[in-house]
C-alpha cells in the first residue's frame, strides 16, 4: 500500500511536469518557431503522456488487486449485497462476496408434476418458515431429474414476494457459513440456504462445518436461515464394500461400523426427508405431456408422439421429468423446423 501511494506521488509530479513541458513549448514556439516547437513535443510531451497512461493503467490495476485480496484474507468480512436487487444469489467462494442471480430460472409448482407428496411436504415447511414459524432443515434425495432441484427453484418463485431469498452454495463455500450468518442475521427477509446436488468424501472440510450449522452451532443465532440440501445420494457419502464387511454381529444384535454411522449421522442432522423415485411409465408421459402443450404443441399425446416419447427415454436410459422436458423441447424444435 505505501509503493502505491508513492506512485500516486510520483505520478502527480508526473503531471506537474507534463505542465511545465507544455509552457516551454509554447515558450520555445515563440523563440525558434515551429519546427523547434514540434520536435520538443515528440520528445517531452508525448513520452510524459505516455509514461502518465501506463501508470495510471498500472495503479489502476493493482488497487484492484488489493481491493480483491483484502476480501480474501483471514478476518475479512464480506460486504452485504443489495437484498432488493434479487430473489436469488451466488456464494462466491474464492471472493468471500455474494452475487445476485437476476435471472433465476422460472418455474412454478404447477409445472412440477408426479411429486405431488414432495410439493406438500416441503411446501407446508417453506410457508411455516417464510410465515416466521418454526420450520425444519431439508434433505431432498433420489433419483436424477425428478424434480429436486426445481422444485427449490418454484419455491423461491412462489414466496419471493413475501420476503424469501435463496442462496446458492457449494460444498466448497460451507466453510464460510459463519460469513453467511453473519450477512443475514437480523434481516427481515427468510433466506434458504440452498446446496443443490451435494455429495461428500472422506476429506471434505466443507462436512464438518455443514455437520455443525444442522447441529445449531452457527445456524442458532439466526433463525431467518434454512439449509435445503438436494443430493443423489440418502446418506450424502459413497457406500463402501469394506464399511458392511465391518459390521458386527452380538447374538441377534447388529452393530454398525463406526464409518457407516458417521456416514448416516449427517443426513440425520436434517429435520426433514423427502424422498424422489424414477417415474412410471404413465407418470413419465404424463409430464411429457404437459411440457409439449407448454411449448406450444396442440395436438396432444397421439400415438406417434407416444412412441417417441418413450423411444427417447429408452435411448438416455431414464424416465424423468428432466428426460420428459428434453423430449418435449426436441419434438416441439423439430415440428416448428418441419412446419
Amino acid at each position: 500500500m505505501r509503493l502505491l501511494l508513492r506512485l500516486r506521488e510520483d505520478q502527480r509530479e508526473l503531471q506537474k511536469l507534463n505542465i511545465t513541458t507544455e509552457t516551454q513549448r509554447a515558450q520555445r514556439k515563440n523563440k525558434s518557431g515551429a519546427a523547434v516547437s514540434f520536435a520538443f513535443d515528440l520528445l517531452g510531451v508525448s513520452v510524459v503522456n505516455l509514461l502518465m497512461d501506463k501508470l495510471d493503467h498500472f495503479l489502476t490495476r493493482a488497487e484492484g488487486l488489493l481491493a480483491r485480496l483484502e476480501n480474501i484474507l483471514p478476518g475479512a468480512q464480506p460486504q452485504a449485497p443489495d437484498w432488493q436487487a434479487a430473489a436469488a444469489f451466488r456464494w462466491d467462494h474464492q471472493l468471500r462476496t455474494l452475487h445476485p442471480v437476476p435471472n433465476f430460472q422460472r418455474i412454478a409448482l404447477a409445472d412440477l408434476l408426479g411429486i405431488d407428496d414432495q410439493k406438500q411436504r416441503i411446501q407446508q415447511n417453506t410457508l411455516q418458515f417464510v410465515c416466521g414459524g418454526t420450520a425444519n432443515n431439508v434433505l431432498l434425495s433420489g433419483a436424477r431429474g425428478t424434480g429436486k432441484s426445481s422444485l427449490v427453484k418454484a419455491l423461491l418463485n412462489e414466496h419471493a414476494a413475501q420476503g424469501l431469498r435463496v442462496i446458492q452454495i457449494d460444498k466448497q463455500g460451507l466453510i464460510d457459513l459463519s460469513h453467511i450468518v453473519g450477512l443475514v442475521q437480523g434481516r427481515a427477509e427468510r433466506f434458504i440456504l440452498y446446496c443443490d446436488d451435494l455429495s461428500f468424501n472422506d476429506a471434505d472440510p466443507g462436512y464438518q462445518s455443514l455437520k455443525a450449522a444442522l447441529d445449531g452451532d452457527l445456524v442458532a443465532f439466526s433463525d431467518n436461515l434454512l439449509i435445503y440440501a438436494t443430493s443423489n445420494r440418502r446418506h450424502l457419502m459413497p457406500d463402501y464394500m469394506q464399511d458392511n464387511l465391518a459390521t458386527k454381529h452380538v447374538g441377534d444384535e447388529v452393530h454398525p461400523a463406526e464409518s457407516v454411522e458417521e456416514k448416516v449421522s449427517l443426513s440425520e442432522r436434517f429435520g426433514l426427508w423427502i424422498s424422489f423415485y424414477p417415474f412410471a411409465q404413465d407418470e413419465y408421459l404424463a409430464v411429457a405431456g404437459h411440457w409439449l402443450a407448454h411449448h406450444g404443441w396442440g395436438q396432444g399425446m397421439t400415438d406417434e408422439v407416444r412412441t417417441a416419447a418413450l423411444q427417447w427415454s429408452l435411448m438416455r436410459g431414464s424416465r424423468s421429468g428432466r428426460v420428459a422436458g428434453q423430449f418435449a423441447k426436441d419434438w416441439c424444435g423439430r415440428s416448428s423446423f418441419r412446419a
